[in-house]
């Protein structure tokens, strides 16, 4: 970098001597200071700074700290720059940690990496690092920030304690929550400390949040090591501890399958008993083909050390290298597959500027460690931090950080990638795996692969979403056993019951052929007439709209046969961003959505966090059961920040046209709606906007039992039928566990469905249905036979639901409706499916 460029980052007026701060929260005030006489940030970015403290260690090592803004708040820098403040006694940053030199850094993009390749300079000569911090001429620290330094030595591996013993994960589920709380109450109980090491991530073994943030999967070898009096009688209790639960953890697996195997399977049903691996439907259909098992032992990543500007540079140069790749792969999967998808890896492209994620990589080089090595474990740490949340959006999240960190690993050490696609057998096949990342299925040669079935995974990840695009049958969450198939071997998988069959025979295949090209006539019937009304033969009509987040996706919608949008989840204008957008973001999004419908019906749904969404620039509060928290109405009423701007957002938009409706979630009492339509009324209001329908989603028993009282201050409820189910069987439907029984045709479900329409009609009131449900084909005869008068979906599912319904009389759904109320379970209604219209 040029000197003129260095000049401009840190000038003189940028470093101050002799600093004496009062407390790390004064000391990071007194540098943002120096950036903001200097122009570099606005006085806001000092808030921004403190936020980051509470999310990250900005302690480089050494005395040195780095104090930087919110990744979300990269906008408010004005121009690129780092202030010094020299603190001679130093200040306490953390628990144990000094810090001499405070280097508050203001930087965009991938700036963060030429800043810490300076600074990491520094800390490899101790005696220089010391005068500095005495140092009464501003020019030596200038200086020093532009000079080379020799490179470490490597940092011994993470060391056990006293005594020791090793094992191999055996729990099919891996460490979750469960046996985890037993390790620690086990551990506690003996008094010593111990520690548990996966690699080099070590978790002290009396914290619960620790030991999960190690992701262990079965398969995985780890250490156990205890110190303290007695430790090894102490260490055998804990031994005996975590290996007596094998047993009760492999019979609840094996349970969970059993009940898997007993729920009634729709689709192909093989023509004799058929051993089969249960899975997780991800993306529908049968393929039928040989397995092409990708190696789960990806090799080790040498450690290498070399001096830190030669590892900086390699960064640098690998970063660089994977941005221009990502653009590429973006411009890809948006010709081929849309901008709906193509939006999965502009969000993975904003990973490589993650200041967290290259922190901790210069952190790891400056204990000694070798950039790839250091690269690949700050990767994987981040990652398996928000796997361990047990957040599939956060899990989805972790995923995607793998992804794109394998691409820039393979940048840096191409031995060190492991499995590749590009040696596919000639012959169309099934790739298994542990779990294929997000641009690997992206850029599938559709020719030679026929199907996906993944060891682990989740049905709502980035993997399963371009699956289901890209018309691929995909099982996810196989298991282990999947993992040790032999490559060759002829499998079927069901990707809508989540079955894989192995080694069927000659009249297995033949049969599970002839189901697949049905369907595929039926899909072909289906879409010529995907545009016609969804009526009944006796003439009752049906509202058939779609589920969608964004303007882009209407053309879809559309061409597929809605009839306009019955959700529009807005909460994905905010997970998918750095930051939450502004009202004038959010007004042209909702006015390009109504636009694009062309007078189509429009159903916007407030902003819907919690739960399973979290979105970590809001900041909220953490809670212990975020489904039974501050989610939905609840936080809105709470949050005027958020639903003010909202509101206004939609009014502006409805105020240049469109059929635009507004939608609250999570509404559980009349007060809420009440108070709720109060506002939206003072807003239409001060913006002499048009009045607008206002609805409710009833998601909660309670909404759905004084349905009645609501209804008379709404103009319309929208059902969804995902969290009405969890909420009234208790079962979190992401639990693989319990999802085979998490059933939206629970009777219990169904009669909260009718109670819901009952109340709706007394008061002259439609409903409508927008959960996974309305897109089943015999879910949404059951709900038209139930009352329900308009039902949103995927757009994908749209042909097949309108064929349906349009083959029954309204007669016939009613007492299909009927029979299905006096069932006792989920699989008698499920068994009706045969005698439905």
């Amino acid at each position: 970098m040029s000197s003129t460029v260095q000049d401009a980052l840190l000038g003189r007026e940028l470093v101050r001597l002799n600093a004496a701060p009062a407390s790390k929260e004064a000391a990071i005030g007194e540098a943002c200071q120096l950036l903001i006489a200097a122009g570099c940030v606005p006085p806001e970015f000092a808030a921004s700074m403190l936020r980051r403290e509470a999310v990250a260690n900005t302690y480089l090592g050494h005395g040195v700290a780095i104090p930087h803004g919110m990744g979300e708040d990269k906008d408010l820098v004005r121009r690129d720059g780092i202030a010094v403040l020299q603190v001679p006694g130093g200040i306490a940053w953390n628990p144990g940690q000094t810090a001499k030199l405070i280097v508050a850094i203001a930087a965009r993009g991938d700036q963060h990496i030429t800043i810490l390749r300076r600074l990491t300079r520094l800390i490899q000569d101790e005696p220089r690092l010391q005068a500095l911090c005495a140092t009464q001429d501003a020019n030596q620290i200038i200086a020093a920030l532009t000079l080379d330094g020799p490179a470490p030595a490597a940092a011994p591996a993470a060391a056990d304690l006293a005594e020791s013993f090793d094992w191999v994960v055996d729990y099919p589920a891996g460490l979750h929550a469960r046996p985890a709380s037993a390790w620690v109450e086990t551990v506690r109980a003996t008094g010593l400390r111990v520690k548990v090491r996966h690699g080099n991530e070590v978790a002290d073994a009396r914290n619960l949040v620790g030991l999960l943030q190690l992701g262990l999967r079965q398969g995985d070898k780890i250490t156990v090591s205890a110190e303290g009096e007695d430790a090894a009688a102490g260490l055998a209790r804990v031994q005996a501890r975590i290996t007596g639960l094998s047993a009760q953890e492999q019979a609840d697996a094996a349970k969970a399958a059993a009940r898997a195997a007993a729920q009634p399977q729709r689709g192909w049903q093989p023509p004799r008993k058929l051993p089969f691996l249960q899975g997780l439907p991800a993306s529908p259909g049968l393929a039928i083909g040989r397995l092409h098992v990708l190696s789960t032992h990806a090799p080790e990543v040498a450690d290498a050390p070399a001096s830190l500007i030669d590892g900086g540079n390699a960064l640098n140069e690998a970063l660089t290298a994977t941005r221009q790749q990502m653009v590429a792969l973006i411009d890809d999967t948006a010709r081929r597959l849309g901008p709906q998808d193509a939006a999965i890896f502009k969000a993975q492209a904003e990973l490589l500027n993650d200041s967290d994620l290259i922190t901790l990589t210069c952190q790891l080089m400056v204990e000694g460690h070798g950039v790839a090595w250091a690269w690949a474990e700050a990767v994987n740490r981040l990652a398996a931090r928000l796997s361990a949340l047990g957040n599939p959006v956060l899990a989805a999240r972790a995923a995607d950080l793998r992804d794109v960190g394998r691409r820039v690993l393979a940048k840096l050490d191409p031995a060190a990638v492991g499995a590749s696609l590009s040696d596919l057998p000639d012959e169309p096949c099934i790739i298994a795996a542990t779990e294929l990342s997000p641009s690997d299925t992206a850029s599938l040669d559709m020719n030679r692969v026929l199907g996906l079935a993944m060891s682990q995974g989740g049905p709502t990840s980035h993997t399963a979403i371009l699956a289901r695009t890209l018309g691929l049958p995909a099982v996810v969450a196989g298991g282990a056993a999947l993992e040790e198939t032999a490559s060759g071997t002829m499998a079927i998988i069901d990707g809508l019951n989540g079955r894989i069959y192995l080694a069927p025979e000659a009249a297995d295949i033949a049969s599970a052929q002839a189901w697949a090209a049905d369907l595929q006539a039926q899909r072909e019937a289906e879409a010529a007439k995907r545009a016609e009304p969804a009526t009944t033969t006796d003439g009752a009509r049906y509202e058939i709209a779609a589920n969608i987040n964004r303007p882009d996706q209407v053309k879809l919608a559309l061409e597929e046969g809605a009839e306009g949008v019955g959700l529009m989840r807005t909460e994905f204008l905010f997970l998918e961003a750095s930051a939450s957008p502004t009202e004038d973001e959010q007004c042209a999004t909702y006015r390009a959505m109504a636009e694009a419908l062309e007078g189509r019906p429009l159903i916007i749904r407030a902003l819907d966090i919690g739960g399973d969404k979290q979105v970590a620039h809001l900041h909220l509060p953490r809670e212990e059961n975020p489904f039974l928290g501050v989610r939905g109405a609840r936080l809105l009423l709470r949050r005027a920040d958020l639903l003010l701007p909202q509101l206004r957002a939609i009014y502006r938009a409805a105020a240049h046209g469109g059929e635009i409706s507004i939608m609250f979630p999570m509404v559980t009492s009349a007060s809420e709606i009440i108070r709720l339509r109060e506002i939206c009324e003072e807003i239409r209001a001060q913006l002499n906007a048009p009045r607008l329908p206002v609805g409710i989603m009833i998601e909660v028993p309670a909404a759905a039992i004084q349905a009645d009282a609501l209804a008379a201050h709404c103009d319309f409820f929208s059902i969804g039928t995902n969290d009405l189910t969890q909420y009234t069987l208790a079962m979190d439907r992401q639990n693989p566990e319990l999802a085979p029984e998490a059933d939206s045709l629970h009777p219990a479900v169904l009669r909260l469905i009718a109670q819901t329409v009952a109340g709706a009609e007394r008061h002259g009131r439609w409903v409508g249905v927008c959960g996974g449900l309305a897109g089943d084909p015999f879910g949404a005869v059951l709900l038209a036979g139930l009352g329900v008068k308009e039902l949103s979906m995927t757009p994908r599912d749209i042909p097949a639901v309108k064929a349906r319904l349009r083959a029954a009389a309204l007669g016939e759904l009613k007492s299909l409706a009927a029979r299905a109320l006096g069932c006792a379970s989920a699989a008698e209604v499920r068994a009706l499916e045969g005698a439905a219209p």
